[in-house]
């Protein structure tokens, strides 16, 4: 896909659609765009918790669903966000993860090219480009992947670039590497098992030896970017990430700082098809996008820390638990 910008759209010109904004990114980018006066309509399996907000409440595989979100003819763009993203999932249900991801976005190209609707931002994955090993990734890494939810979205990046070079629509697709933040309770990464861990006192497993790289942006420069490519209409594929990867031993040294606590941890037989590393080159969002990562590691994780006590704590007042309280962060 090529890569442009057109000149910057005003501030709040138009409504803004996002799909899967009921979700831990999309609940984000709802209210950095509700922060900057636009009216915003999302569409998702549930409602949104803001009154504010316009719900469409459905399945996006239902040509329905997708119409009401998108009628209206206010509607500014669009930022997509749904989507299955467990790759355990895709490799048990490919038909689905294809009908979720690729159709869908098929169809809501479509139904944005019908109703003069200009601007898509979709989320993506740096998994289009399979495993490269050690290698720096960026833009130009060639398309490889290597199981079938990389290969959905791969698909769904060409779809904007053939509709951005028929139609001249500004389609751009961010490839996020690993997302954490505040409002990720319910998720079983490794960031959110590492605090619960601190709050129980459990013990973390770790797959293999605990070197494997990854690379952590914090869900606030995610919204960053996405406002950016917004702003921007920019039209291509930009990495959005820290540009810093760290090991996972080192990660998880770096939660006992954030919460004080031990995390110890037992080494487990890795995964089938683990990559061993995720480093990308996030220069090309830099130039195009004006990207600068803004949240370091400690600070993030800290925010991380303090959701999570405040969820334990909520718990407890509404439960009566007699859980031990959950320790304060140490910074």
């Amino acid at each position: 896909m090529s890569t442009s910008a057109a000149p910057a759209r005003p501030e709040a010109d138009g409504r803004v659609v996002v799909t899967g904004g009921t979700g831990f990114v999309g609940r984000a980018v709802v209210s950095a765009f509700r922060a900057r006066g636009h009216d915003v309509t999302v569409v998702d399996r549930q409602s949104h918790p803001d009154p504010a907000v316009r719900s469409v409440v459905g399945e996006l595989t239902d040509p329905d669903t997708l119409d009401t979100g998108l009628d209206g003819g206010d509607v500014a763009g669009v930022i997509h966000l749904a989507a299955i993203t467990s790759v355990l999932r895709s490799m048990e249900q490919p038909a689905q993860t294809y009908q979720a991801n690729v159709v869908v976005t098929q169809e809501l190209l479509e139904g944005c090219r019908c109703r003069g609707i200009d601007c898509v931002v979709m989320a993506s994955t740096n998994a289009v480009v399979g495993n490269v090993g050690h290698r720096r990734v960026d833009e130009t890494v060639p398309l490889a992947p290597l199981t079938p939810y990389g290969a959905t979205k791969a698909a769904c990046e060409m779809l904007l670039s053939g509709y951005a070079g028929a139609y001249g629509m500004a389609t751009c697709a961010l490839r996020f590497t690993n997302i954490y933040g505040p409002g990720m309770e319910h998720k079983d990464s490794l960031v959110p098992r590492m605090m619960r861990a601190a709050l129980s006192g459990d013990t973390i497993s770790i797959y293999g030896d605990g070197l494997q790289q990854r690379d952590l942006v914090h869900v606030d420069d995610v919204v960053t970017a996405v406002l950016a490519a917004w702003q921007r209409r920019f039209t291509g594929t930009a990495i959005i990430g820290a540009g810093e990867s760290v090991t996972v031993l080192e990660l998880i040294e770096a939660a006992r700082i954030v919460t004080g606590c031990a995390l110890p941890v037992e080494h487990v037989p890795p995964k089938p098809g683990e990559m061993p590393a995720v480093i990308v080159d996030t220069s090309h969002a830099r130039e195009q996008l004006g990207y600068r990562p803004a949240v370091s590691m400690l600070d993030g994780l800290t925010t991380v820390w303090r959701d999570f006590t405040q969820h334990h704590q909520r718990h407890e007042r509404q439960h009566g638990d007699t859980a031990r309280p959950a320790p304060e962060p140490t910074r």
